[in-house]
């Protein structure tokens, strides 16, 4: 089974994420716009480092997935929504200062981190400032309920982060703590910006559902991507060394995969965390070369499919068909 479907021509070079960015371009520099409006922090150095994590911004793939549902549902001219894609960005921007201090990360996109040049409570801290500045942006929209669920997917991130602290190494083995631990990682903000979406555009009570369902399922299947990315890639495209994550005791797809179909034989210390260099290349080279990598696209595919379902109930334009390109754009990436 090919790992894509396609509703439209297979698109490798990311033109589904170009043409997504040109459909709302207006807006999308609207949210830049308010990402950039900082407060006039002191002092200068801390200033200039919000700054500099702020532009570095990505492809923001989930403000244009908030901007495109918005377009999808004929209210792209009400200015909470960008005002909700800032949120949502800013919040994602939060997290990767405190993700790349949980995880000892020195350089993101080519760049260093914060991690890699301040203390760890410095960086903290600004991290919990970029937290404070994506609820004000959230509590912009006047809309109570947009402030629960982006409450409830701050809970979800740091509780997710939490449990895997603790999470025995025999249970990060297993399928559910995956699922679950990339749902609080990934999925929940693609759900964030699905889900409040619909809701500061007056959609139906089933719209969005079918909205937190969209979210959901892109949001898991980006993440399996990036998992088998991290063995698949090369360390210049992905910005990470290849088997990263298993370098850092992080169990994902495809490891699970592989065990399923190989047993645990010889790879006991890397369920520990424990292996030395050698003994990792060793492991990354055999899950590369097996079929786990092939069964991983397979369940990714899967998930996929369902995001695209639901989206069937809504208007036929040009923003559900690039709602739908994304789905394909998210399995077809190579970064």
């Amino acid at each position: 089974m090919s790992h894509t479907t396609h509703d439209s021509p297979p698109d490798s070079k990311g033109g589904a994420i170009q043409r997504a960015q040109q459909l709302v371009k207006q807006q999308l520099a609207d949210v830049e716009a308010t990402l950039r409006h900082l407060p006039d922090l002191q002092p200068a150095e801390l200033r200039e480092a919000v700054e500099r994590i702020v532009a570095s911004g990505g492809k923001r793939i989930r403000p244009v997935i908030t901007l495109l549902i918005a377009g999808m549902l004929g209210r792209l001219d009400n200015p909470r929504v960008v005002d909700l894609a800032s949120a949502v960005e800013m919040l994602h921007t939060a997290t990767l200062v405190h993700d790349d201090l949980i995880d000892g990360s020195l350089v993101r996109r080519g760049a260093a981190t914060l991690n890699a040049v301040w203390t760890p409570a410095a960086t903290v801290l600004t991290g919990d400032y970029l937290f404070a500045v994506a609820a004000n942006l959230a509590a912009r929209t006047e809309s109570v309920r947009v402030m629960s669920i982006f409450a409830d997917t701050l809970g979800v991130i740091v509780a997710g982060e939490l449990q895997q602290q603790f999470t025995d190494f025999a249970l990060r083995a297993t399928r559910d703590d995956y699922y679950r631990r990339i749902y609080s990682k990934t999925a929940s903000m693609f759900v964030l910006a699905a889900a409040a979406a619909g809701v500061i555009c007056d959609a139906t009570a089933a719209q969005i559902t079918a909205l937190h369902d969209y979210g959901r399922d892109l949001g898991i299947a980006f993440q399996v991507m990036d998992d088998v990315l991290d063995f698949t890639g090369e360390q210049a495209s992905v910005g990470k060394p290849v088997g990263s994550d298993l370098r850092r005791g992080l169990i994902t797809l495809p490891m699970i995969c592989y065990i399923e179909a190989h047993g645990k034989e010889g790879l006991e210390c890397a369920l520990r965390g424990e292996c030395d260099p050698q003994t990792y290349d060793r492991i990354v080279a055999q899950i590369r070369a097996s079929d786990a990598i092939a069964s991983s696209l397979e369940e990714a595919d899967a998930i996929a499919q369902n995001a695209k379902k639901a989206l069937q109930g809504f208007p036929d334009n040009p923003y559900r068909a690039t709602l739908i390109d994304l789905v394909d754009y998210t399995l077809e990436r190579t970064n």
